[in-house]
């Protein structure tokens, strides 16, 4: 397993630089620093007050939020933009950032920059933390000599893909809360509370109503070995469709079908369209060109669908044709007003201002989606638990009321 090192160096001015680098021993760290054209002073493995930093759980210490790279971008703007270095930048953020893995990825990042590289070609080895649009995007401002002004419209865009992700993830919590409280009611009175009433039953006998029989028989069907077997069928089957949807066929049938839900659907739609239209303007607006930003969306959409459609239109401008004539062939993905927006935006020279508005008004149309849905979720999900422990009761309590009447009679 790598380990983490602190090192001590001086370059070719003979500056004194400090950083972390990841190696499987000492010795392998100093040959890579040398490679790298410094002359070690001292390298040694971090110190045991940082030793947690090296206790990974795959998948969530070594996460690096959204939220976190737009904030190392944005504050890497406005010190560009103060006049620093790149590479200064990013030592400074390297040491104020509270994530190992984001500070170790900004110091290698920052060697591979004093050692020749450009930030985006140092920024596309670590594609875990860096995407494709984020290379892009600073490759056409070094290109263009506005590296801070991309920096700060990329900043903005993971702000608000970020934002976006964070209105789904609230429009599924409560559901997804509502649903698993009741699962645990039911399967707690089915397991604990209905074996008592059925013994009960049992020993005063007498034909049980419908609504009792079933209830009893989902109880012994569910404390029966036969769960087992039920809840493997299920597994098999969540882990059967997981494997299909990461076939290609079956991600194209899975995102055409998540389109088509009548509550969610609509607002599956209008966040891939947000995505695409916001990250579309960002590219246009930074100077990437036409073709290879229609590519980058394609893979960002976040739907196959969408993404299909987009490498599509690619085609038909490579062709020659306008933007919008592609897009128009598919209306039932892409809707009338963003191809209308897209044909004013080729016709006046302003199509990364028009896309901006689209993305921006689908942002909003997301919001009040998430926000109709909640409303109108939470008391349904209500009414239907209620409904649910009422049902039970009733079925429980039906034969008592049979036999207090015997008993009365």
């Amino acid at each position: 397993m790598a380990l983490t090192f602190d090192y001590k160096v001086r370059d070719k001015a003979g500056d004194l630089v400090e950083g972390q680098l990841e190696g499987d021993s000492m010795a392998l760290v100093v040959r890579r620093l040398r490679e790298m054209g410094y002359m070690p002073i001292s390298v040694s493995p971090k110190s045991a007050v940082n030793l947690k930093t090296e206790i990974k759980i795959p998948g969530l210490s070594d996460r690096v939020k959204l939220r976190e790279i737009a904030v190392i971008t944005r504050q890497l703007s406005t010190m560009v933009d103060s006049g620093l270095s790149v590479v200064r930048s990013l030592g400074i953020l390297a040491a104020q950032v509270e994530n190992p893995t984001l500070a170790r990825v900004l110091n290698e990042v920052r060697l591979d920059l004093e050692h020749g590289s450009s930030l985006s070609i140092a920024c596309a080895k670590h594609p875990k933390i860096f995407s494709n649009l984020y290379c892009t995007l600073i490759q056409a401002g070094e290109v263009g000599g506005n590296l801070d002004e991309v920096l700060g419209s990329l900043a903005n865009t993971i702000e608000k893909q970020a934002q976006l992700n964070k209105t789904i993830r609230s429009a599924m919590t409560y559901p997804a809360v509502v649903l698993s409280v009741m699962v645990v009611i039911f399967t707690a009175m089915i397991v604990f509370i209905v074996p008592v009433f059925q013994n009960l039953f049992k020993t005063l006998g007498g034909k049980l109503p419908l609504p009792t029989q079933i209830l009893i028989k989902v109880s012994q069907t569910i404390t029966s070995p036969w769960v087992l077997v039920i809840i493997g069928v299920i597994v098999g089957g969540i882990i059967g469709v997981r494997k299909w949807i990461a076939t290609d066929n079956g991600r194209r049938r899975w995102d055409r079908w998540m389109l088509k839900p009548p509550v969610f659907g609509p607002l599956f739609h209008k966040v891939a369209l947000a995505r695409v239209t916001g990250t579309l303007a960002s590219l246009i607006s930074s100077g990437v060109p036409i073709l290879e930003s229609l590519d980058i969306c394609s893979d960002t959409a976040g739907n196959r669908t969408v993404g299909d459609v987009l490498l599509e239109a690619k085609n038909g401008v490579r062709e020659g044709r306008p933007l919008a004539d592609p897009l128009r062939e598919h209306e039932d993905v892409i809707p009338t007003l963003v191809v209308q927006m897209v044909e004013v935006g080729e016709q006046t020279g302003a199509l990364d201002g028009m896309l901006k508005k689209v993305g921006e008004f689908y942002d909003q149309e997301v919001e009040v989606t998430v926000a109709n849905l909640t409303a109108l979720l939470e008391p349904l999900l209500t009414v239907v638990m209620g409904i649910g422990v009422g049902l039970m009761v009733i079925s429980l309590y039906l034969p008592m009321f049979s036999y207090i009447k015997l008993i009365h009679n």
